[in-house]
């Protein structure tokens, strides 16, 4: 397989490497911008012909990054074999109700031990999967991660100072993908929490639509800062419960993407909950979006999921009855001030109080 090289601060070369992104949207194009601008040779996969073509043309993809050049040796197709086929490592951006269906159609073109390394945050309806498990399930004979973490793609395209996590099994693959990745301002930290850091990063995107809510409110600080806690503490039990590291959700997969998505009007979850603050109807805020805020499937997912395994999750049930039950705001709020009072940190105190 051929291979660039990057130019090194001492005037040497390093052997760059080809890297298939498969996903044409704001994420997949950031993630393909740092790769070309480290020197690597990036097959970029997506849908729409018009899309691809613009970008080769032009470099831009005005859809989901106007006005923003993505540079280096970018290869825009929509053939996914040969995009699978000429990478040594593949980066999967695919919305998650589009996960399955286009791993499993393309499963035959990926290789014995390549590594693939899905960016989507999201849960599959069927059977509560993760992508990272679509990927083991589909393709077993690959080498699998996840790269999650406070990661706005308007930021990491404007070059701003961003860190992520490279969570995997396998130790070669979380030293490959931060090789790969880490430059002067992206930093790629590693972490084994596979299911942690993927959960972590889906469960995040709920609590961001609450707090576009109370951003619309014009609620206090303080009353800012108690949902985003809260909120942390409501998705870690949650997901420790399902085998999680609690410890993961300290770090920037958990707290830190909490903290993004929860306080940046970037954020596409807390824009739909900004828009609904304001008086919008949910179809029409995801609409005027015009992009996939997976947050609005993931918390139909987990409310069933928590009731079905009896997990006290009341910002999930307030948000799900104000989304879907028709319930007021204001209603909502109040019966949350009203709800039993637990532990704060949970995982410090007996069981028998923090229940």
């Amino acid at each position: 397989m051929p291979e660039t090289t990057v130019p090194l601060a001492n005037g040497a070369n390093e052997p760059g490497h080809d890297v298939a992104v498969l996903g044409g949207g704001s994420f997949g194009t950031a993630m393909a911008k740092v790769l070309g601008e480290k020197g690597h040779r990036v097959h970029f996969w997506m849908r729409d012909q018009a899309q691809a073509d613009e970008i080769r043309a032009t470099g831009i993809n005005s859809r989901y990054m106007p006005g923003v050049e993505i540079r280096g040796d970018i290869q825009p197709t929509t053939n996914l074999a040969d995009a699978v086929n000429n990478a040594e490592i593949v980066f999967v951006a695919i919305p998650s109700k589009a996960f399955r269906p286009v791993i499993r159609e393309n499963s035959d073109k990926f290789r014995e031990g390549q590594i693939v390394v899905s960016l989507t945050k999201g849960i599959e309806a069927h059977g509560f999967k993760l992508m990272s498990e679509i990927l083991l399930e589909e393709i077993p004979r690959c080498r699998t991660g996840v790269l999650s973490g406070p990661n706005l793609a308007s930021e990491i395209a404007n070059r701003d100072l961003t860190a992520t996590v490279i969570a995997a099994k396998d130790p070669d693959v979380r030293r490959t993908v931060q090789d790969l990745l880490g430059c002067e301002y992206f930093r790629v930290y590693a972490n084994v929490d596979v299911y942690g850091v993927e959960l972590a990063g889906a469960l995040k995107n709920i609590y961001a639509i609450v707090a576009g809510l109370a951003s619309a409110l014009n609620m206090g600080e303080n009353a800012k800062a108690m949902l985003i806690t809260r909120g942390l503490a409501e998705m870690s039990r949650f997901a420790v419960s399902l085998g999680a590291n609690p410890m993961t959700f300290m770090g920037l997969a958990g707290v830190g993407d909490l903290i993004v998505t929860c306080t940046s009007s970037k954020s596409r979850n807390f824009r739909v909950g900004y828009a609904v603050g304001q008086g919008k109807k949910l179809d029409d805020a995801v609409a005027e979006l015009g992009q996939v805020a997976e947050g609005i499937y993931t918390l139909k997912l987990v409310k069933e999921k928590a009731e079905s395994i009896g997990i006290y999750m009341p910002l999930v049930r307030g948000l799900y009855e104000i989304l879907y039950g028709g319930a007021s705001i204001s209603a909502v709020i109040n019966s949350l001030m009203m709800s039993v009072q637990n532990s704060d940190v949970e995982f410090i105190l007996p069981r028998t109080i923090a229940e």
